[in-house]
This record gives structure tokens, C-alpha cells and sequence, in this order.
């Protein structure tokens, strides 16, 4: 039997998705996970193009975590990775060193602006610690980031604030997550430009 090919798309605009919870005692069984169902949600209506989403709930260990984000890029082709927990400043919080040890080059960028939204709720989004990098290998490359553990502060630093109005006081980091997409080789995203506007250059005439 043929083993079908990790990097094909059913449709050229297709992304794969991973999605990885990262928590000691949602992996065990203790409580129930809540990071992937509702990181799997708000991208599933902000995301209007086709998209494949691969799950995992890891334990906070260093060597689970490269394994499961070179495991999602390499062998099964995820063009966009979001981790969710492991990001604080306590012992067992691997995840940015395992995210760092993985990555090919840092995107500064992406962590600085969910810290700076998390600051507007709380003085110890300071000690959030997440980053996105880039895992490049041949013919392919991904887009890999960490997010925080609790849903609704998932969905503020994806989707930015906006005022009663509707007006935005701080744009969510997804906005540049599909341009970064292209500028890398990956699908054309397209999205719900009520919730996420997705910010590319205009075009040159």
C-alpha cells in the first residue's frame, strides 16, 4: 500500500494545523483539557479556507515537547504550530526552551505583542513567557507558537481588543499570521475579517 505523501494537500490553499496542550496533569487525566477545544473553535471560525488541524496533549517534558513539534512540522507537514501552556517562570514551565531548541530563527514580534494585550488585564502578564520561531527544513517550513493556557486569554491575544464600538484598541497577533505564512512558502489563508482581519501589503499597480 502506498503511504500517502505528509506534505499533500487536498486543495492548494489547505493548512495543516497542530495543536499541542502542554500540562502535566491534563495529559494524566486529572482535569479535562480546555486549551485545544477552544483554540480549535476560534480558529475553525476565523480560518475561511480549508483547513486540517492535528492534536496533541503532552506532558510538560522537554523531550515531548521537540519530539511532538518536529513530529507535527516534519512528518506530517503542519505549515502553523500553537502550543498552549509550560510558558510561566516555575521549574516545570519547558515550553520556550523546547520551542527555542526546535526552531530554525525567532519571530520577537509575536511574544511582545501578547504580552503587551495581556498587560492591559493583569501586571503578571510580565511573566509570561512565550515565543514564536520558524522550523525550516528542506522544501518546507513552519510557523510555531506558544500561547497561553486559559481560553479566553487565548482568544484575546489571537483576536486583539476592540472597544464597545468595535473599534480595535490592540491588533491580536493572528492578524500577521497569514502574511507570515506566505512569505514562508506556505497555503494562502484567508480569514472572517469580522473577527481577524488578515494584514497583507497592497499591492503595487
Amino acid at each position: 500500500m502506498k503511504q500517502q505523501n505528509p506534505f499533500h494537500r487536498n486543495s492548494p490553499n489547505e493548512v495543516k494545523i497542530g495543536l499541542v496542550s502542554i500540562s502535566d496533569r491534563a495529559s494524566q487525566g486529572v482535569y479535562v483539557d480546555e486549551g485545544i477545544p477552544s483554540l480549535k473553535n476560534w480558529l475553525g471560525r476565523v480560518i475561511t479556507t480549508p483547513a486540517v488541524f492535528h492534536e496533541r496533549l503532552i506532558p510538560d517534558e522537554t523531550e515531548h515537547i521537540t519530539s511532538t513539534l518536529i513530529e507535527l512540522v516534519d512528518e506530517l507537514g503542519c505549515d502553523l504550530v500553537f502550543t498552549t501552556g509550560g510558558t510561566g517562570p516555575s521549574r516545570r514551565d519547558l515550553t520556550p526552551e523546547a520551542t527555542l531548541e526546535i526552531g530554525t530563527r525567532e519571530m520577537p514580534g509575536f511574544g511582545e505583542q501578547m504580552r503587551q494585550i495581556s498587560l492591559r488585564f493583569v501586571p503578571t502578564a510580565i511573566l509570561s513567557r512565550q515565543v514564536a520561531v520558524l522550523r525550516e527544513i528542506e522544501n518546507h517550513a513552519a510557523l510555531i507558537m506558544n500561547l497561553p493556557g486559559q481560553p479566553k486569554s487565548i482568544q484575546e491575544t489571537l483576536e486583539g481588543l476592540k472597544d464597545a464600538e468595535g473599534k480595535v484598541l490592540a491588533h491580536g497577533i493572528f492578524a500577521a499570521v497569514p502574511y507570515c505564512i506566505d512569505l514562508i512558502g506556505g497555503p494562502f489563508i484567508e480569514t472572517d475579517e469580522v473577527i481577524v482581519k488578515a494584514f497583507r501589503p497592497k499591492k503595487k499597480k
